[in-house]
């Protein structure tokens, strides 16, 4: 596969902005390709970082004399929180537009920094979707070692490259955040979050497997969405006179990078893995076509506490005091034939009605989609085909 036949989904705004995502998913490539005629800055460059952070004044000059509404590309932005102060002024003074790039917002939040004061905008990037590999894209391979660029570029060299991203890149970043003491309590830490992708987060059974105090997990868990390499799924409670789950699940930002973390890539993964991987490439799914068509729809999940489940509730209308809130349910099953035992907990909930049930949505490994009775059940691609035509919300 080459890199000239992969088309993000991302476009360009027309007014500064932020541009964040994880470390290794083409935010570079990205803004070289968007913005071919901007001056850009490298902060990864050790002699400029250190001129810019002594000297930010020296922006403006390096820069030249560029016309008004020029685009200015400064990537790793994170290095150097204080230079953003000589971005507003040469906003104001120069009329230059900026785009500002980083793997994390974690330190300009320290430093006190404001993103401007609402005057650039924020966008992400992560990494590949399956509408943009097109006919390249493959469910198996995707399930087992994910979307890095890097990775679905050079499939062969899945193992060595996933390895490098978690032994390397992510130290790197832990490091560059400065909050890690000492990393080999975090590495414990992140094995464990790796084997735990897609589930319950339970920060006191996490604590004791690690080895490290309850309040280390609350930190290294805010490092690890700071970075952008995971979300915490949130529970959806529509106060149905249920006891409803209050505690959120953890998904790594890719499912590859989650079994690299659990220290899995030598070993042939299990049905419970894919299972829980199949979710993952759901959500990362849901995600992309949620951010990159500003859809903005809030992503949960639902469970009592009896144990009855729904994978993914998407809420596409929030409840008024006149009107009821409306969702789409989807539930994601790692089987090749659907067992119609699965529905209940999504048509439970369509019983209720105090709630709007707009869609049920079934997501299964076969190959035959069927509609049974205001519930549409469908294998992976299909679903993934219609998700991106702007089917379901």
């Amino acid at each position: 596969m080459k890199k000239d036949h992969i088309r993000r989904l991302l476009e360009a705004p027309e007014r500064s902005f932020f541009l964040f995502g994880p470390r290794g998913v083409g935010k570079t490539t990205w803004l070289r390709r968007a913005f071919p005629e901007a001056s850009f800055f490298d902060l990864l460059d050790p002699s400029l970082s250190l001129e810019l952070s002594q000297k930010p004044g020296n922006l403006e000059a390096l820069v030249g004399k560029m016309p008004e509404d020029s685009w200015v590309v400064i990537d790793e932005i994170q290095k150097i929180p204080d230079l953003l102060d000589e971005v507003h002024r040469l906003m104001e003074t120069r009329g230059w537009r900026f785009a500002l790039c980083g793997s994390s917002a974690r330190k300009l939040r320290r430093r006190g920094t404001n993103l401007l004061g609402g005057r650039a905008i924020t966008r992400n990037l992560d990494a590949f979707s399956c509408k943009e590999l097109g006919e390249a894209f493959d469910v198996d391979f995707s399930l087992q070692w994910g979307f890095l660029p890097w990775v679905q570029l050079d499939r062969q060299s899945a193992h060595d490259i996933l390895n490098s991203y978690v032994n390397t890149y992510i130290r790197e970043e832990i490091k560059e955040e400065g909050i890690v003491r000492s990393l080999p309590p975090f590495l414990r830490f992140l094995n464990i979050a790796g084997q735990l992708n897609g589930q319950l987060v339970n920060g006191q059974n996490i604590s004791r497997e690690a080895g490290v105090p309850r309040s280390s997990v609350d930190v290294y868990f805010s490092i690890l969405e700071d970075t952008l390499l995971g979300y915490f799924l949130p529970s959806y409670r529509p106060k149905l006179k249920v006891r409803e789950q209050a505690h959120p699940k953890f998904y790594w930002f890719d499912p590859g990078v989650a079994r690299a973390a659990a220290g899995l890539l030598f070993d042939p993964v299990d049905r419970l893995w894919k299972g829980a991987a199949l979710e993952n490439l759901i959500y990362h799914e849901l995600r992309v076509y949620n951010l990159t068509q500003n859809r903005n729809r809030p992503i949960s999940f639902y469970r009592t506490g009896s144990g009855v489940e729904i994978d993914f509730v998407i809420e596409t209308r929030k409840r008024q005091q006149s009107s009821l809130a409306h969702i789409v349910c989807i539930e994601v099953k790692m089987a090749e034939k659907w067992n119609r035992k699965w529905e209940r907990p999504m048509r439970s909930l369509d019983s209720h009605e105090r709630i709007h049930v707009d869609k049920m949505i079934g997501i299964y490994t076969g190959k035959r989609a069927y509609h049974f009775d205001g519930l549409d059940v469908l294998p992976v691609e299909d679903f993934l085909s219609r998700l991106h035509q702007g089917d379901f919300f």
